[in-house]
């Protein structure tokens, strides 16, 4: 018998039990590519690399910040401005974070008014990809399930 989702890399510790599918495997099948180690990363330790993943993009705001970087380096108020509802301080502490995590980067021009640019790193454009089908699964599920409002 098949399982509906193939283990392409399992971490397992005490605390949590990941999988990342790709393909169906028999049931019984042996996955040699087993890992017990532990994820650490500036000072803290993920026992699970879906803890880890969560860890830099999890937030509300650093996954709309990628998204909105997709096309292209963007000025940091046009890009705050991109993303509803996020405060200058939110926006700061998200930038900052994407920033020390490698997967944004920061262009500071010489001229007044100072003019900065947020771009992504390699890092920042891998996730592309996965944020993209995230949007696709969103807009899937909200018109698979009528969430969309009428226009008016």
């Amino acid at each position: 018998m098949l399982l509906a989702t193939n283990v392409l890399e399992t971490i397992i510790s005490s605390k949590c039990l990941c999988r990342i599918v790709l393909i169906p495997v028999p049931k019984n099948a042996k996955t040699d590519n087993m890992k017990s180690e532990k994820i650490k990363y500036q000072g803290k330790e993920f026992n699970c690399s879906l803890a880890f993943v969560l860890h830099l993009i999890g937030d509300k705001y650093k996954t709309l910040i990628l998204f909105h970087l997709k096309d292209g380096a963007r000025r940091s108020g046009e890009l705050q401005k991109s993303i509803a509802d996020i405060s200058n301080r939110m926006f700061t502490y998200s930038i900052r974070a994407l920033e020390k995590d490698n997967l944004v980067k920061r262009k500071i021009y010489p001229v007044t008014p100072p003019k900065v640019e947020y771009e992504l790193t390699e890092d920042g454009e891998s996730l592309i990809p996965i944020i993209l089908n995230l949007d696709k699964w969103g807009q899937e599920f909200a018109d698979e399930h009528y969430l969309y409002a009428p226009a008016e």
